[in-house]
């Protein structure tokens, strides 16, 4: 009898759904001081044991199929088993985003769920790397992992944090490898703008923009977060408006870095006494035609370019070829480096880690996760998910390749698949 056969039978013979609730409550059953409460817990880890034990008897490999049925729905545990005819392999790592992928903010109160952390842990104590992923700073990070997963599981040795959307890399207990700051390997004069950019972002901003937003605290990404409840109308309005300030102070800045000439000089020399000046509207023309979502923005604001991408200097666009503008709707307004992003920061983890061939889980919501995704597909080195609430282009990816959408806070639904994935290739 094939594996289909058996999972067939063993989700159509036995109350699958009463053992995998047993399962959850007995993993999942908070940490109490009541005598009534932990008899309740042992009743209930007694039933399973006996229920996994009766599976365990009826099958060649029974002690398999208890343990898939006692953790997978039988929708997921065959959506495993195709993954698994199709790739051939196990997942070798994990790398995942954090917000609005492993907690959401509309669903989860912000926090990654008990279920969610629970999987992890499960996860990597079978061996499975873990590998955040996240625009967010490194301090903030390590800060609620350690909270989450624990101080023993954050410094193992396999668990790594890719910060700032692949500016850094954080792998606790691997010595001088411990942390790898990637932007210092870009050429000064990608870092010469950035750091023009850094020192007027709020200085030069609007007196009214300046008190709506702040600057988040990246060692080298410039990101601007509201002074608002994320994904209110408020955060929208003022990062939307933020967003514009933030491209025409690149352009401005590009230009500068390129000519040698300060703002002031560069509008009087090309004679822009009016409106975003040249230097910004080539930044306007250039982003707009790079991404819809921010032409989107910028039509909405009034700041529709004036001028055509073609009309940018070959060594102006050369610059913005190098510079990321990301916009996250009602969230933040950032520039990042194309030198540096997502992938590029996975790889370095991966090496630290020593995984040479890769095949990893991928889940995230935004383009900059895409990023990842699309050089997992185009390598073969791993599969995709996100949430039902991603971005378009991520969700189309996703759809096209395995389908691995899942619902707000349900990141756990996909966890467990790549458990029983996993499960299968030992079997």
């Amino acid at each position: 009898m094939d594996r289909y056969d058996l999972l067939y039978r063993l989700y159509q013979e036995y109350e699958t759904d009463t053992l995998r609730d047993l399962q959850n409550f007995v993993d999942l059953f908070p940490p109490v001081d009541s005598r009534v409460a932990l008899e309740y817990w042992q009743d209930a880890s007694d039933d399973l044991e006996a229920r996994k034990r009766e599976i365990s008897e009826s099958f060649a490999a029974g002690e398999t199929l208890a343990d898939i049925a006692a953790r997978a729905t039988r929708e997921q545990t065959f959506t495993a088993l195709d993954l698994y005819s199709k790739y051939g392999r196990p997942v070798n790592a994990l790398v995942l985003d954090v917000d609005e992928t492993l907690r959401s903010a509309g669903r989860t109160d912000n926090e990654i769920p008990r279920e969610t952390l629970h999987l992890l842990t499960e996860l990597h104590e079978t061996g499975l790397p873990i590998i955040i992923c996240t625009g967010q700073t490194l301090e903030n990070v390590k800060g609620f992992m350690i909270q989450g997963l624990g101080t023993e599981l954050v410094h193992s040795g396999s668990f790594s944090i890719v910060y700032e959307a692949g500016t850094g890399v954080f792998t606790p207990g691997h010595g001088s490898d411990t942390k790898r700051l990637l932007y210092e390997t870009l050429e000064e004069e990608v870092r010469e703008v950035f750091s023009l950019v850094r020192s007027r972002v709020l200085t030069a901003a609007p007196e009214e923009l300046r008190r709506s937003v702040h600057l988040q605290g990246n060692e080298f990404n410039v990101t601007l977060k509201p002074n608002f409840d994320v994904g209110s109308d408020a955060a929208e309005a003022v990062i939307d408006e933020g967003l514009v300030y933030l491209v025409d102070l690149l352009g401005r800045a590009v230009v500068e870095a390129v000519e040698g000439i300060s703002d002031v000089g560069i509008e009087s020399r090309t004679g822009d006494s009016e409106g975003p000046g040249r230097s910004a509207d080539w930044a306007r023309a250039y982003y707009a035609a790079s991404d819809p979502e921010i032409a989107d923005v910028l039509d909405s604001e009034d700041a529709t370019p004036t001028r055509e991408v073609d009309d940018i200097p070959a060594d102006v666009q050369a610059r913005f070829d190098r510079i990321d503008v990301a916009y996250y709707h009602a969230d933040a307004a950032e520039i990042g480096s194309l030198d540096l992003d997502k992938p590029t920061g996975v790889r370095g983890a991966l090496d630290v880690l020593g995984i040479d061939d890769p095949f990893v889980l991928m889940m995230g919501d935004s383009k900059s996760d895409l990023r990842v995704m699309e050089w997992a597909a185009d390598a073969d080195a791993g599969i995709a998910a996100a949430p039902r609430h991603a971005s378009e282009s991520v969700l189309d990816h996703v759809r096209s390749t395995d389908e691995l959408v899942y619902d707000p806070g349900d990141a756990g639904s996909v966890l467990r698949i790549v458990s029983v994935l996993n499960r299968l290739d030992e079997w």
